[in-house]
């Protein structure tokens, strides 16, 4: 079974490596890195199966946790214990968000944090450019949909900040976007633009936390391990203010007569003051305030004849 293994892996990064003139650009790069995960979840999960969402939350079976790199560095950095698991499931992601996201989620697969450290994803993963290996993707901008540079790498934001409060550890930067999001409650999101925009925490434990990440279609699974168990985390949000999304309409002479096409589904504008509930082993339970998330409405686009 070894032999076979080291041989589809060899097979993959040889039919990689030649598929652009024996060189390995970016993208080619983090596409191996995909083909590698692949090939390992397959090796080692034929009989161990992983939890697959239809929605965004805390999940407990992950895909990784019998790989062997996984393993290795759980016990390298001395992190047994799993702190908090999300799956972020991304319903319907717009054009180049998926590619950014795996590039991203690589990027953050294997980041150790030592007690009193900051994480800070521009420093981590930015600048977002296509010499970074990122293509253009989706993003919000003025109550806009635009193309931009790294657009979709919000999605490692908004896990990394479930993750973070599920563990209890201490938000330095956050912000939410601009309009809501489809993948995640009201209030729990988080948006990054760099040089302006950050999402950063802090290690408040007292060992190391270890950060482990892989997009399976579309799931983004994500994971902080650590030597301490946190206590158990509940979110509260209270909604007010709602604005009701607009309806747009975009003509597509591609349409047969009368018929329509939604391209993007509409969220309705909000004001949000969120808080979160802390039940520690001993019973005693605290409310922190986790800020106010305002949103103007997401517009629903509808293609029309």
């Amino acid at each position: 079974m070894k032999k076979l293994k080291y041989f589809l892996l060899l097979l993959c990064i040889f039919t990689t490596s030649i598929s652009n003139g024996d060189m390995i650009y970016a993208e080619t790069f983090y596409n191996s890195l995909s083909h590698l995960d692949k090939i390992e979840v397959l090796l080692n999960d034929v009989n161990d199966n992983y939890d697959t969402p239809e929605i965004s939350g805390e999940v407990d079976n992950l895909p990784w946790r019998n790989h062997e790199r996984f393993l290795y560095a759980k016990e390298k950095y001395n992190t047994p214990i799993l702190m908090a698991a999300y799956c972020a499931v991304l319903k319907n992601p717009l054009p180049g968000e998926s590619y950014n996201v795996k590039i991203a989620s690589q990027g953050v697969k294997g980041i150790v944090l030592k007690p009193s450290e900051i994480f800070s994803q521009n420093s981590t993963l930015g600048p977002y450019k296509k010499s970074n290996g990122y293509k253009e993707g989706a993003s919000y901008s003025n109550g806009n949909i635009l193309m931009t540079e790294g657009g979709g790498v919000c999605k490692i934001a908004t896990t990394l900040y479930n993750l973070a409060v599920l563990s209890d550890l201490e938000i330095v930067e956050r912000h939410n976007h601009s309009m809501p999001i489809n993948y995640v409650p009201y209030g729990q999101d988080a948006t990054v633009a760099y040089r302006s925009k950050d999402f950063k925490f802090k290690n408040t434990t007292n060992g190391n936390i270890l950060i482990w990440s892989q997009l399976i279609g579309n799931r983004l699974y994500m994971a902080f391990y650590g030597s301490e168990k946190p206590p158990e985390v509940r979110w509260t949000h209270e909604i007010t203010n709602t604005t009701k999304a607009p309806v747009k309409y975009i003509k597509n002479e591609t349409l047969k007569k009368g018929e329509m096409k939604t391209i993007v589904q509409g969220l309705d504008g909000a004001t949000v003051k969120s808080t979160i509930t802390i039940k520690y082993p001993d019973g005693s339970t605290s409310i922190r305030n986790m800020g106010i998330s305002n949103y103007i409405p997401l517009p629903e686009i509808i293609e029309i004849h």
